[in-house]
């Protein structure tokens, strides 16, 4: 019984996501801007939706997740979260790299931000009656990439990230980028 009512909460909540989906973009609001508010987050809210509609406008293979954009007086920080699991087209690490090389430029030329964190997650299993949220949280997703890169150093970025030098990869998820 309980199933169900998860079900028919996440079927009313996937309507209600595509009908205001549906509804801005008729309000004029492009796609890109629709997921730019929908997935904004931090103390920068209208940087983050910015920076989130410059991301947006191009289909990446791995699906950005979240556009995070902190900030302390003038000193300002992008997190991006990319989704390791149901790319938008087959992904293998050498396009892997070249999207987060994309990502890390594209934040920059659109941004004032000072750095930018990225990291990739891929969803854990979860079980019945596991406390996924509040103090007694269990985790419900890992991260398999992370990265972080200083505006100083966008320029010997894509030659840091080909070394792997102060990157992390989980190996097996690094090892499932086949491309297929």
């Amino acid at each position: 019984m309980a199933s169900t009512r998860v079900r028919a909460l996440g079927f009313v909540a996937v309507v209600v996501l595509l009908i205001d989906r549906s509804q801005s973009a008729r309000a004029g609001s492009s796609i890109a801007e629709v997921d730019a508010a929908a997935r904004a987050a931090g103390n920068r809210p209208a940087l983050a939706r910015s920076l989130g509609a410059a991301l947006f406008a191009t289909t990446w293979p791995a699906q950005i997740t979240k556009v995070r954009v902190d900030a302390v007086g003038s000193h300002a920080v992008a997190g991006l979260v990319l989704s390791g699991v149901k790319f938008h087209h087959p992904l293998d690490r050498d396009g892997f790299l070249a999207e987060v090389r994309g990502l890390v430029s594209t934040t920059f030329a659109h941004s004032d931000v000072e750095e930018v964190d990225l990291w990739t997650t891929v969803p854990l299993a979860t079980h019945a009656h596991e406390v996924v949220a509040g103090d007694l949280a269990m985790p419900t997703s890992r991260n398999v990439f992370s990265v972080t890169v200083r505006r100083a150093e966008a320029a010997t970025f894509a030659e840091r990230l080909a070394r792997g030098r102060d990157v992390f990869w989980d190996a097996a998820w690094e090892r499932s980028l086949t491309g297929h």
